[in-house]
């Protein structure tokens, strides 16, 4: 009788699970604007993944005499003024976008989110101490807040990445505190406590797992503000160092030359627009789908 008991609700909860899933693939399927997303962002994952077998020149070389060349066959998107062609590089500049707003956004939302668990959870003065310093980092806005790292310390891939790290842990922080805040609370984890569990327990098993919907949300739209700011701090001329390719400082190059070959600045910025949209409407989708308010109505 006890084994049929465990073996209905271990049933049950696979069918609950199910239902679950069936819900998240058609709230987050249902609209045209999110697949279109989801297929940018694998085509961008597969041109960073494969860039050396799908560029057609090396975006290092010089080539003095094909400099500043319009677009012809022998190089779809021209050359920029030392003659490097614009396609390789914006391909290989993929790799420097992707790279860097994976990396922000995950070291990001790693410490963000222990800092804001932390001071949630505890409370008293940790929450004082925790909660002031990330109200500090917000009076100054993030892209500001990157570039005065980042002119500190100076241009290269490791620093822009601190620079734009400290810029988003705040974001993390005040939403993961937000959420610690209202679910320690809840009966089970107040059961969990008068059972004498552990607080490691408690926060990994029930706060961690129960916190994670929104935080996807917005590490999701973190990613495209990435590489925005990413792009910004390049065009700057504070970012990416030369000759790696960066999507940010194409656009400074070409600037120079708006409107004698303007492909140079237009392609990347097309390319900026085109990741930073696909991320925000991904991060629409999961919106759609991860909200329990939403249940029911999509």
């Amino acid at each position: 009788m006890t084994e049929k008991i465990f073996k209905d609700a271990g049933t049950q909860k696979t069918a609950r699970r199910v239902r679950e899933f069936s819900h998240f693939r058609r709230a987050f399927f249902s609209r045209g604007l999110v697949v279109f997303g989801m297929v940018v962002i694998l085509l961008f994952i597969f041109v960073a993944i494969f860039a050396p077998f799908l560029a057609p020149y090396d975006p290092y070389l010089p080539d003095l005499k094909a400099r500043l060349s319009q677009p012809s066959s022998a190089h779809l998107l021209g050359t920029d003024s030392v003659g490097r062609d614009t396609l390789s590089r914006i391909i290989y500049g993929t790799r420097t976008s992707l790279m860097i707003g994976l990396t922000v956004v995950f070291t990001g939302a790693i410490i963000g989110m222990g800092l804001g668990l932390i001071a949630g959870y505890f409370g008293s003065w940790l929450y004082t101490l925790i909660m002031r310093f990330v109200d500090v980092l917000m009076t100054i806005p993030m892209i500001l807040l990157a570039l005065i790292i980042a002119a500190m310390l100076g241009g290269g891939i490791m620093n822009i990445i601190i620079a734009l790290t400290v810029g988003v842990i705040p974001v993390y922080s005040r939403l993961m505190c937000g959420q610690t805040l209202t679910i320690k609370e809840n009966d089970y984890i107040l059961a969990e406590r008068s059972l004498g569990a552990s607080h490691p327990r408690i926060m990994i098993r029930h706060l961690i797992p129960n916190t994670l919907p929104p935080l996807i949300v917005v590490m999701t739209m973190m990613l495209g503000t990435t590489v925005l700011a990413e792009a910004g701090l390049s065009f700057l001329g504070i970012g990416i160092k030369p000759p790696t390719p960066a999507w940010g400082s194409m656009v400074n190059d070409g600037r120079d030359y708006l409107l004698t070959l303007p492909v140079l600045s237009f392609a990347p910025g097309f390319a900026i627009m085109l990741l930073v949209f696909a991320f925000n409407m991904i991060g629409d989708g999961l919106r759609d789908a991860l909200d329990p308010r939403l249940r029911g109505l999509l």
